[in-house]
């Protein structure tokens, strides 16, 4: 597929439209997330509206609630507006309640079309990738950037899996069900293990041999790679 002049124009309008935004809790410039989204969605079989849709998912909720949606569809289409109104969970401010949005945004999606579950799905695993990530860098401190707390956003994450799942099981949900499984079990694992960054106890100094390794890696989330494990553990 090559993409139109269309595209190029939904590209510039967003640069425009998020210009001095940071992703949440972080200096990384907005449109990093946004290009990144766009990407999944393509990868995963976007058309170019859908395309144009996820470069714009946000711009209600972030940059200009009901009359930003209204110029997007004057200027994009209708389909565009639409996809960009069903990724929205709030255009008021203050935005009600979190839990009460997120559980509307989750209810939402079972009738919502398959261009917008596209681009939500792909909104989401962006994020989800973003916290796994930012999670193995800095631990539980990361959860402060989120109005859910821990529990809030891990709920979260698995509601929209199983919600994405209801209405279609596909290659995209599967691979959000994937990095969610992930921060799951990293977030359940932290608290009974040493820090991040900080060493464990090599496995060839436990008397392992190399099954041992294996057994002991995948309980802490290590690599295995042929004889050993990546980094500093290897039992050879």
């Amino acid at each position: 597929m090559i993409l139109s002049p269309t595209f190029d124009d939904a590209l510039q309008y967003v640069v425009i439209i998020h210009a001095g935004q940071p992703r949440k809790g972080t200096s990384i410039p907005y449109l990093a997330h946004l290009l990144g989204v766009v990407s999944i969605a393509l990868e995963y079989g976007a058309n170019e509206t859908e395309a144009i849709g996820a470069l714009l998912h946000d711009a209600g909720e972030d940059a200009g609630g009901a009359g930003r949606i209204e110029d997007i569809r004057n200027r994009f289409g209708t389909e565009v507006a639409a996809i960009v109104s069903g990724c929205t969970d709030a255009v008021t401010i203050p935005k009600p309640p979190w839990r009460e949005r997120k559980k509307d945004y989750i209810r939402h999606l079972s009738a919502a079309s398959a261009a917008v579950r596209l681009v939500s799905a792909s909104d989401k695993l962006h994020n989800a990738r973003a916290i796994l990530r930012d999670y193995r860098r800095h631990g539980d401190d990361v959860w402060s950037r989120f109005n859910g707390g821990k529990e809030g956003t891990l709920w979260y994450y698995r509601a929209l899996v199983e919600a994405f799942s209801t209405a279609e099981r596909n290659d995209l949900v599967d691979e959000l069900d994937r990095t969610v499984l992930e921060l799951e079990r990293l977030s359940r694992l932290r608290p009974d293990g040493p820090p991040f960054g900080k060493p464990r106890v090599p496995p060839q100094s436990r008397g392992c041999n190399a099954a041992e390794a294996a057994a002991a890696a995948h309980s802490e989330g290590l690599v295995i790679v042929q004889k050993g494990i990546i980094g500093d553990e290897t039992c050879e």
